[in-house]
């Protein structure tokens, strides 16, 4: 087994260090180690050429997507086409020693496992599911540890904050678009990847823990501002037209209630001026690509909301999820 890791970076060096070391002790080492940067000014690229990356310097900030996409195409197992797997890990990420191994066992298209915060028994992430609405949640993000994220499982869409890839899968799908810069781009390969009927795994005896947002943090403005622009970027890429109007209610719902979230948290502005850009966007985002099968989209809806339901119900209601079911209605 061939493994490229690939760690897109933009300053974060402490986060980094400890990234790398973690690497470097997986009991299924990675062949390959790619560090792409993303313009950092506190020596994390040099940090990573100490410790044996190929350092990639993008020479600015190109955002998340196109860093990833540079590793991958970059790569030199990747150009050789030798490489049975991409690791694509987030650089404040500290990883189990047996993380990697734990995922390429699960002999699947792409898998990724239990994400902690650190210091604590707190779930970061496990699985992204996205609503008929547009919204995504990564699923029991802030929920203490349970048994129920210890059940493995078949997943449509995997967050890239430490997962693990066939290489077939990127000639297959494709890379990320890269018009999402950061945020919901996963989702948006995800996406695709249902499309074309290939699904992963959850595998919750791989443990990883991540900070977070480490470099802008989660309600920075830049972050609201682009994720509010991608929720409208998903839709218009991959919803069929006639479910935009069946689905208009949930829509509604789901982005208006999220602005308020954004409001909330001092960040109305920047959620108003993402979701502009978003609709300004749509109509290219939209041109040319091919929307989701009707069936299947509605299947994977069903799916993600009848996921998103039971995980709430045991682990707690979020508020948010709570009104958004209320005001959505039924499918």
């Amino acid at each position: 087994m061939t493994i490229a890791a690939v760690v897109p970076v933009w300053n974060g060096r402490e986060w980094l260090e400890r990234m790398l070391a973690s690497l470097a002790r997986q009991t299924q080492p990675a062949t390959e180690l790619i560090v792409v940067d993303n313009g950092s000014t506190d020596g994390a690229p040099e940090l990573a050429a100490a410790r044996g990356a190929r350092v990639i310097a993008m020479g600015f900030n190109a955002g998340f997507a196109a860093a990833v996409n540079r590793g991958i195409r970059e790569s030199r197992s990747a150009r050789e086409r030798s490489c049975d797997s991409i690791a694509v890990l987030n650089s404040d990420v500290e990883l189990a020693p047996d993380y990697l191994e734990k995922l390429v066992a699960a002999d699947a298209w792409f898998a990724t496992g239990k994400l902690l915060t650190p210091s604590t028994d707190r779930i970061d992430g496990t699985f992204d599911a996205t609503c008929r609405g547009g919204t995504t949640w990564r699923a029991g993000s802030g929920r203490e540890d349970a048994p129920i994220f210890d059940q493995r499982r078949a997943i449509a869409s995997a967050p890239f904050t430490a997962a693990l890839f066939r290489a077939e899968l990127f000639e297959r799908v494709g890379l990320l678009d890269e018009r999402f810069e950061s945020y919901l781009e996963d989702v948006d390969f995800g996406l695709r990847c249902t499309s074309c009927g290939l699904e992963g795994v959850y595998e919750p005896a791989a443990i990883a823990w991540h900070k977070g947002s480490a470099t802008l943090g989660r309600w920075h403005s830049a972050t609201v501002r682009r994720i509010a622009r991608n929720q409208i970027y998903l839709l218009a890429r991959h919803y069929p037209t006639p479910l935009l109007g069946r689905w208009f209610r949930p829509i509604l719902a789901a982005q208006l209630l999220w602005g308020g979230v954004a409001l909330r948290h001092g960040a109305g502005l920047a959620w108003l001026r993402g979701a502009m850009q978003g609709l300004v966007g749509a109509r290219g985002v939209r041109k040319g690509g091919a929307r989701m099968n009707e069936k299947v989209l509605r299947r994977l809806m069903q799916s993600n909301e009848s996921d998103i339901r039971r995980i709430q119900e045991v682990t707690g209601h979020d508020a948010y999820w709570k009104w958004y079911f209320r005001l959505a209605g039924g499918a």
